[in-house]
């Protein structure tokens, strides 16, 4: 399919074979609503156990079996309408959908708010006791990791005033995500082809344009739409910075960071530990824009060439099912059902390839306990960065897939510490894979500067966010405003920290904090970086064995979460409670500066 269309097609236009197919959930919009029924009549049926859970391990056992099978269907409802959704955010039937079941599961949380606290009342003894009975196997993960979370819980009575709540703690990301995905127009860009639409999903293209003019406009273009609803956005910012805050505090954690951190059993010196070690290697990312302004032959650099390959004239069109052929060959390292899995997925219909009007910008993996691993696309056919996402999100689909099939429901799910592990690890063998076929001088060159670039945006840009994130949440609970100037201003000392003298900064290059969609989940972005990090260490430590190595690598994917996250990556053969995988990380970008600088 031709992904350089002048114009964005609609839902409709698109072939269903392009498609994911959510049949693996419900069998259309109609079987989920009846599914909704069903859920909402179990709910009725929570009350019945209150009281029960700590009289035995059978009676314990009989709700968690309960709570279980409601959290299954949950899932399965929670991932078909938010699909549904991203397939198309302006339709009202989707949207529809996914409001009914946010209130579900709201008055579902507030008709449980007592039973955490009842289980938390359970006695060490008698828990211990409970533990040893054969129908608690597979709930002792869950158990052990819930009784961590009881200094934090409240009473009955708060809990469900906190539950009750819940409902309407997503609307500074979903207003947030309307703005900026539906509501805003980009306009078109005049190129030597014609207007060509401007969207979010259309700016990288733009950005990696051989054209500065074409490159500046797009720029001007799209922050410009930023700018005029700056305030707004700052405003919902800000607000979504003071409800992680409040909920923090209520909770009686120290900071928002540390309640953010605290479900992975990571230690606030893990993100600490990555912000000062990319800080202190910060020599190598100055030397490489000043490489990018010289191979660019600019006398400065604008924040509109940071993206545009340093190696001109290579142009390499990768339909969708060619991409496929070179991920199966990149991945091959990992046997032939990681790979086969993954190849008829991709060909099949696990993703939703191309872009369509409404449609959710970027990409994901969704992948639950009993449906497909479905990943969204907006994949352009024209750029190779796009064959390096689909390998990434084909890592998270992997690991959900590993993870439900070896785990019990209730704790198959791996965090996102570990998810951007699995999916970084993936990109590192297909650079390597690139690196190794590439049939001229200048497809390797580019190569090299794609994956140094792929360094910058996933542990040096991603640090940059984790430290914004850091600095502002610290201002809201040491009281200051995050007001429009402050939030800006923040994070242009970042921009100039990070980028270095040989950066020229637009006046709106700052307002790009506040277009960051991973800033509405608080504390998220570090994990990119970390990943990337103990991804490179396990390719390495893959490559380079034998059969062992790639057991302890699989290990790692099918342990779920059977463990936290440092435990489980421990068992692959990386320790991220020490600087030095990141150390590492930022040497090997190194040592692609020092590759480019004698290439080009």
């Amino acid at each position: 399919m031709e992904t350089n269309k002048k114009s964005i097609p609609l839902r409709s236009e698109i072939k269903d074979q392009y498609k994911w197919d959510l049949r693996s959930l419900f069998a259309d919009d109609a079987a989920w609503e009846q599914a909704l029924s069903r859920y909402n009549g179990e709910t009725e049926r929570i009350p019945a156990f209150r009281g029960t859970l700590g009289k035995s391990a059978e009676t314990l056992a009989d709700f968690l079996d309960f709570y279980r099978d409601l959290g299954v269907l949950e899932e399965r409802l929670a991932y078909y309408s938010d699909l549904r959704e991203t397939e198309d955010e302006g339709s009202g039937t989707a949207r529809t959908m996914t409001g009914k079941f946010t209130m579900a599961a709201a008055r579902k949380e507030a008709a449980l708010s007592w039973a955490v606290p009842e289980i938390q009342a359970i006695p060490n003894k008698e828990m211990t006791d409970f533990l040893s009975h054969p129908r608690m196997e597979e709930y002792s993960v869950y158990l052990k990791k819930l009784r961590r979370y009881k200094p934090h819980i409240l009473s009955d009575k708060e809990e469900r005033i906190l539950a009750l709540h819940a409902e309407g703690e997503g609307t500074a990301d979903q207003a947030f995500s309307v703005l900026t995905n539906v509501d805003l127009d980009f306009g078109t860009i005049e190129t030597k082809d014609g207007p060509l639409p401007l969207s979010q999903s259309t700016w990288s293209v733009f950005m990696e344009n051989p054209e500065r003019e074409i490159r500046r406009n797009a720029y001007k273009a799209f922050y410009g739409c930023f700018n005029a609803h700056k305030t707004t956005l700052a405003a919902l910012y800000s607000g979504s910075v003071k409800q992680d805050v409040i909920n923090a505090r209520i909770r009686n954690f120290s900071s928002a960071r540390a309640a953010a951190l605290f479900p992975d059993d990571v230690d606030d010196a893990v993100y600490d530990n990555l912000i000062t070690t990319v800080s202190g290697n910060l020599g190598a990312l100055h030397r490489y824009y000043s490489l990018r302004a010289r191979s660019l032959k600019l006398d400065e650099l604008r924040h509109y060439d940071v993206l545009v390959p340093l190696v001109p004239g290579v142009k390499k069109i990768t339909p969708w099912e060619e991409a496929v052929e070179i991920i199966s060959q990149a991945l091959a390292p990992l046997g032939d059902e990681y790979v086969a899995t993954l190849r008829n997925g991709l060909l099949g219909r696990w993703a939703d390839r191309y872009e369509n009007k409404g449609k959710r910008s970027g990409a994901f993996s969704a992948g639950s306990f009993s449906g497909d691993p479905y990943i969204l696309m907006n994949y352009k056919d024209d750029s190779i960065r796009d064959v390096f996402t689909l390998a990434h999100e084909g890592g998270h689909s992997m690991h959900s897939w590993y993870s439900a099939r070896s785990n019990p429901f209730m704790q198959y799910g791996y965090t996102i510490f570990e998810a951007e592990v699995a999916s970084t690890f993936n990109e590192e063998l297909l650079f390597r894979h690139l690196e190794k076929t590439a049939d001229t001088p200048e497809l390797k060159r580019y190569i090299i500067n794609k994956r140094a670039d792929d360094f910058l945006s996933t542990l040096y840009r991603q640090t940059m966010f984790a430290e914004f994130e850091k600095t502002a949440h610290e201002l809201e609970e040491a009281g200051t405003p995050l007001t429009l100037d402050v939030l800006r201003g923040e994070y242009r000392s970042l921009l100039e920290k990070y980028f270095g003298p040989q950066m020229r900064l637009e006046e709106e290059s700052d307002l790009e904090g506040l277009r960051i969609p991973h800033f509405y989940r608080a504390f998220y972005v570090y994990k990119y970086a970390t990943g990337i990090s103990a991804a490179y260490a396990l390719a390495e430590r893959v490559l380079s064995g034998g059969e062992q190595e790639r057991n302890d690598y699989f290990a790692f994917l099918k342990s779920g979460g059977s463990r936290f996250p440092i435990e489980s990556l421990r068992v692959a053969g990386v320790d991220m409670s020490s600087p030095e995988p990141v150390q590492a990380a930022c040497k090997a970008f190194e040592r692609l500066v020092d590759e480019l600088e004698t290439l080009l």
